[in-house]
Protein backbone atom coordinates (compact mmCIF):
# COMPACT_ATOMS: atom_id res chain seq x y z
CA UNK A 1 0.00 0.00 0.00
CA UNK A 2 1.47 3.30 -1.06
CA UNK A 3 1.23 6.25 1.26
CA UNK A 4 -2.05 8.06 0.59
CA UNK A 5 -1.72 11.85 0.12
CA UNK A 6 -3.51 14.24 2.47
CA UNK A 7 -6.05 16.40 0.64
CA UNK A 8 -4.86 19.70 2.14
CA UNK A 9 -1.35 21.18 2.16
CA UNK A 10 0.49 20.79 5.48
CA UNK A 11 1.24 23.91 7.52
CA UNK A 12 4.96 24.76 7.17
CA UNK A 13 4.94 26.24 10.69
CA UNK A 14 3.49 23.07 12.27
CA UNK A 15 3.48 19.99 10.02
CA UNK A 16 1.05 18.16 12.31
CA UNK A 17 -1.73 20.29 10.86
CA UNK A 18 -3.12 21.21 7.45
CA UNK A 19 -4.01 24.56 5.95
CA UNK A 20 -7.19 25.22 3.98
CA UNK A 21 -5.21 25.08 0.70
CA UNK A 22 -6.05 21.98 -1.40
CA UNK A 23 -3.10 19.70 -2.13
CA UNK A 24 -2.36 19.84 -5.89
CA UNK A 25 -2.21 16.01 -6.16
CA UNK A 26 -5.75 15.84 -4.76
CA UNK A 27 -7.48 18.40 -7.00
CA UNK A 28 -9.83 15.66 -8.22
CA UNK A 29 -11.42 15.54 -4.74
CA UNK A 30 -12.36 19.23 -4.99
CA UNK A 31 -13.82 18.69 -8.47
CA UNK A 32 -16.31 16.33 -6.81
CA UNK A 33 -14.71 13.10 -8.00
CA UNK A 34 -14.46 10.04 -5.80
CA UNK A 35 -16.47 8.53 -2.98
CA UNK A 36 -15.72 9.54 0.62
CA UNK A 37 -15.49 6.58 3.02
CA UNK A 38 -14.67 6.03 6.65
CA UNK A 39 -10.97 5.84 7.51
CA UNK A 40 -10.73 3.22 10.22
CA UNK A 41 -8.31 3.87 13.08
CA UNK A 42 -6.29 0.73 13.62
CA UNK A 43 -3.37 -0.72 11.75
CA UNK A 44 -3.28 -1.72 8.10
CA UNK A 45 -2.72 -5.36 7.19
CA UNK A 46 -2.70 -7.15 3.84
CA UNK A 47 -3.60 -10.62 2.72
CA UNK A 48 -1.95 -11.66 -0.55
CA UNK A 49 -3.94 -14.88 -0.92
CA UNK A 50 -1.34 -16.96 0.92
CA UNK A 51 0.24 -14.83 3.64
CA UNK A 52 -0.70 -11.95 5.93
CA UNK A 53 1.45 -8.82 6.14
CA UNK A 54 1.49 -5.79 8.44
CA UNK A 55 2.15 -2.26 7.23
CA UNK A 56 5.43 -0.99 8.60
CA UNK A 57 7.30 2.30 8.51
CA UNK A 58 11.05 2.21 9.08
CA UNK A 59 12.72 5.41 10.25
CA UNK A 60 15.83 6.71 8.47
CA UNK A 61 19.00 5.02 9.66
CA UNK A 62 17.12 2.10 11.26
CA UNK A 63 17.34 -1.43 9.87
CA UNK A 64 14.28 -2.94 8.22
CA UNK A 65 12.87 -6.06 9.88
CA UNK A 66 13.56 -9.48 8.38
CA UNK A 67 11.34 -10.18 5.39
CA UNK A 68 10.42 -6.49 4.94
CA UNK A 69 9.05 -5.66 1.48
CA UNK A 70 9.64 -2.02 0.52
CA UNK A 71 6.74 -0.24 -1.20
CA UNK A 72 8.05 3.34 -1.24
CA UNK A 73 10.37 5.83 0.40
CA UNK A 74 8.71 8.94 1.80
CA UNK A 75 10.82 11.85 0.52
CA UNK A 76 9.44 14.25 3.14
CA UNK A 77 10.04 12.14 6.28
CA UNK A 78 12.78 9.84 4.97
CA UNK A 79 10.83 6.82 6.20
CA UNK A 80 10.64 3.58 4.25
CA UNK A 81 7.08 2.30 3.94
CA UNK A 82 6.28 -1.32 3.24
CA UNK A 83 5.13 -4.66 4.60
CA UNK A 84 6.57 -7.00 7.20
CA UNK A 85 5.45 -10.61 7.69
CA UNK A 86 2.56 -10.66 10.16
CA UNK A 87 4.42 -13.19 12.32
CA UNK A 88 7.10 -10.53 12.93
CA UNK A 89 4.66 -7.74 13.73
CA UNK A 90 3.91 -6.49 17.23
CA UNK A 91 0.24 -6.91 16.23
CA UNK A 92 0.55 -10.65 15.42
CA UNK A 93 -1.28 -11.78 18.56
CA UNK A 94 -4.23 -9.46 17.97
CA UNK A 95 -4.34 -10.39 14.31
CA UNK A 96 -4.54 -14.08 15.32
CA UNK A 97 -7.43 -13.23 17.67
CA UNK A 98 -9.23 -11.45 14.82
CA UNK A 99 -8.78 -14.44 12.52
CA UNK A 100 -9.98 -16.83 15.25
CA UNK A 101 -13.10 -14.70 15.78
CA UNK A 102 -14.07 -15.45 12.20
CA UNK A 103 -15.39 -13.23 9.52
CA UNK A 104 -15.89 -13.28 5.79
CA UNK A 105 -13.89 -15.52 3.52
CA UNK A 106 -10.53 -13.77 3.54
CA UNK A 107 -9.95 -12.43 0.06
CA UNK A 108 -6.70 -10.87 -1.12
CA UNK A 109 -6.65 -7.19 -0.23
CA UNK A 110 -6.05 -4.78 2.60
CA UNK A 111 -7.83 -4.70 5.94
CA UNK A 112 -7.78 -2.59 9.07
CA UNK A 113 -7.00 -4.48 12.27
CA UNK A 114 -8.97 -2.82 15.08
CA UNK A 115 -9.68 -3.73 18.68
CA UNK A 116 -8.96 -3.16 22.36
CA UNK A 117 -5.16 -3.48 22.03
CA UNK A 118 -4.73 -1.52 18.79
CA UNK A 119 -3.95 2.22 19.04
CA UNK A 120 -5.99 2.66 22.22
CA UNK A 121 -9.15 1.31 20.52
CA UNK A 122 -10.55 4.59 19.14
CA UNK A 123 -13.00 2.49 17.10
CA UNK A 124 -14.49 1.20 20.38
CA UNK A 125 -14.44 -2.41 19.15
CA UNK A 126 -15.45 -5.15 21.63
CA UNK A 127 -12.80 -7.56 20.33
CA UNK A 128 -10.09 -7.66 17.70
CA UNK A 129 -11.39 -7.82 14.16
CA UNK A 130 -10.45 -7.17 10.56
CA UNK A 131 -12.40 -4.65 8.49
CA UNK A 132 -11.96 -4.94 4.70
CA UNK A 133 -10.94 -1.58 3.21
CA UNK A 134 -12.88 -2.49 0.06
CA UNK A 135 -16.15 -2.31 2.00
CA UNK A 136 -15.49 0.85 4.03
CA UNK A 137 -18.67 2.70 4.96
CA UNK A 138 -19.50 5.79 2.87
CA UNK A 139 -19.40 9.12 4.71
CA UNK A 140 -21.67 12.05 3.87
CA UNK A 141 -19.66 15.12 2.84
CA UNK A 142 -22.14 17.83 1.78
CA UNK A 143 -19.60 19.97 -0.12
CA UNK A 144 -15.97 19.68 -1.19
CA UNK A 145 -14.77 22.73 0.75
CA UNK A 146 -12.37 22.98 3.67
CA UNK A 147 -15.16 23.85 6.12
CA UNK A 148 -17.55 21.11 4.94
CA UNK A 149 -14.85 18.44 4.89
CA UNK A 150 -13.54 19.53 8.29
CA UNK A 151 -17.04 19.41 9.78
CA UNK A 152 -17.73 15.94 8.30
CA UNK A 153 -14.42 14.51 9.52
CA UNK A 154 -14.76 15.91 13.04
CA UNK A 155 -18.40 14.79 13.31
CA UNK A 156 -17.55 11.24 12.21
CA UNK A 157 -14.58 11.15 14.58
CA UNK A 158 -16.72 12.27 17.50
CA UNK A 159 -19.66 9.97 16.72
CA UNK A 160 -17.84 6.78 15.71
CA UNK A 161 -14.21 7.14 16.73
CA UNK A 162 -13.10 6.86 13.12
CA UNK A 163 -9.79 8.38 12.14
CA UNK A 164 -11.01 10.42 9.19
CA UNK A 165 -12.11 10.08 5.58
CA UNK A 166 -10.56 8.44 2.52
CA UNK A 167 -11.72 9.58 -0.92
CA UNK A 168 -11.68 6.83 -3.58
CA UNK A 169 -11.50 7.89 -7.25
CA UNK A 170 -12.90 5.56 -9.93
CA UNK A 171 -9.38 5.10 -11.36
CA UNK A 172 -7.96 3.80 -8.05
CA UNK A 173 -6.44 7.01 -6.70
CA UNK A 174 -7.04 7.74 -3.03
CA UNK A 175 -6.70 10.81 -0.84
CA UNK A 176 -7.22 11.16 2.91
CA UNK A 177 -7.84 13.57 5.74
CA UNK A 178 -7.69 12.75 9.46
CA UNK A 179 -9.41 14.46 12.37
CA UNK A 180 -6.03 15.12 13.99
CA UNK A 181 -4.88 17.00 10.85
CA UNK A 182 -7.08 19.96 11.81
CA UNK A 183 -5.94 22.55 14.32
CA UNK A 184 -8.05 22.75 17.47
CA UNK A 185 -9.24 26.27 16.61
CA UNK A 186 -10.07 27.90 13.29
CA UNK A 187 -7.24 30.44 13.36
CA UNK A 188 -5.19 28.42 10.87
CA UNK A 189 -6.24 29.91 7.54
Amino acid sequence: MRKIPTIFVRDDNDRRFVTSEPHPDCDWVFRGEGVPTRKYDGTCVRYDGADWWARREVRPGKPAPAGFVLVQNDEVTGKSVGWEPMASSSFARYHAEALAAGGPQWLPGTYELIGPKVNGNPERAEGHRLVPHATAEPVEVPARTYEAIRAAVLAAHEAYGCEGIVFHAPDGRMAKIKARDFPRSRTDS
